[in-house]
């Protein structure tokens, strides 16, 4: 068997089946996140949430995939059908592939490459395409003033985001996902760079167009924003992907600056729990509080949205990116890769 797997035949075989334990546990988390959400925001706001279809609701997430499923995609006159029908799957399958990387525990990645914190960040800054495609391909004015917002909000906070995971790179002195969590072993990122991961999470709102930096669908103002048109599995791709981004961003942040799958608690008791429990729970807590945000505060005005990326995120991480290196240097703490 171990010699079949040797094979090249084995080692496509092999990686298939790797891909399918990440992808289907991912779209069984993607379909109850959409419950999870529904279920805070309800207990939030003082109802029950989803509560019909099986017990506590649980069946709802597969009742609306049917239902989408059964619906007809409509091209609206004028649209480009063929950018049309690409524009969800590249966001959908960009939030998809960038799971290859990650490392669930110790050495558990579809792909432990050296540089997987630069595919990462590749694959992440590749999903605005989907996104202004969509609204052009649309010949819609709200779907393409969906797009623009989304393109300039999305570009602005990548920058920050880039600075906040180079400062990360500098303390570790490595490109690859799994040494990154190993470096945490004595003590998470999230501690010495906390304001770091305070703007790295919230620019993860922005990157993913949620509340409060939901102004690319901007419900009240541009009916839905970039999917205005989009109906039955289109549109249910375009959510997915949504919701697939929230996991992929909880997941970074949970690796760069929570210790990935390490335990909180190093003595005995905890240790002997599997690595796998404490990264899903992570997730768990970050996806949580990006569902708390979205019930608590209200959507920002364009101008400050800017703001705080140019303003504000931009020069802190900038100055404490050039502030980590100086001390590193300083007391010959730097790594060397």
């Amino acid at each position: 068997m171990i010699a079949f797997f040797q094979t090249d035949i084995g080692i496509v075989i092999l990686t298939l089946l790797e891909s399918l334990a990440i992808v289907v546990p991912l779209l069984l988390g993607v379909a109850y996140l959409t419950w999870f959400e529904r279920k805070v925001m309800g207990a939030i706001q003082l109802r029950k949430g989803p509560n019909v279809v099986g017990p506590f609701g649980l069946w709802q997430p597969f009742a609306d995939a049917i239902k989408m499923l059964f619906k007809e995609t409509i091209f609206p006159t004028g649209s480009d059908k063929v950018l049309f029908t690409i524009a969800p799957m590249i966001t959908f399958g960009l939030a998809i592939v960038a799971w290859a990387v990650i490392p669930v525990n110790n050495h558990w990645a579809v792909a432990n490459i050296n540089v997987g914190i630069l595919y990462l960040f590749a694959i992440s800054s590749l999903g605005v395409y989907g996104i202004i495609i969509a609204g052009w391909a649309s010949n819609s004015k709200y779907a393409f003033l969906g797009a623009l917002r989304s393109a300039a909000q999305m570009v602005s906070y990548e920058v920050s985001m880039g600075f906040v995971i180079v400062t990360v790179l500098i303390c570790v002195g490595s490109l690859n996902l799994n040494d990154i969590v190993l470096a945490q072993r004595h003590i998470w990122f999230a501690i010495p760079l906390f304001p770091l991961f305070i703007i790295f999470f919230i620019s993860g709102l922005a990157e993913t167009n949620r509340a409060p930096f939901d102004l690319a669908e901007g419900d009240t103002e541009i009916v839905a924003g970039f999917f205005v048109e989009y109906s039955a599995m289109a549109f249910a791709l375009f959510f997915l992907g949504e919701y697939a981004n929230m996991i992929l961003i909880s997941a970074m942040t949970t690796t760069l600056f929570l210790g990935g799958w390490l335990s909180p608690m190093p003595f005995m008791p905890f240790t002997l729990i599997p690595g796998v429990f404490w990264f899903l729970l992570k997730i768990l807590v970050c996806l949580f509080v990006f569902v708390w945000v979205r019930a608590t505060l209200p959507r920002f005005r364009y101008d400050q949205i800017m703001s705080l990326g140019w303003k504000v995120f931009l020069p802190i991480s900038l100055i404490w990116l050039v502030l980590t290196a100086s001390f590193l240097e300083i007391f010959g703490l730097l790594p060397h890769a």
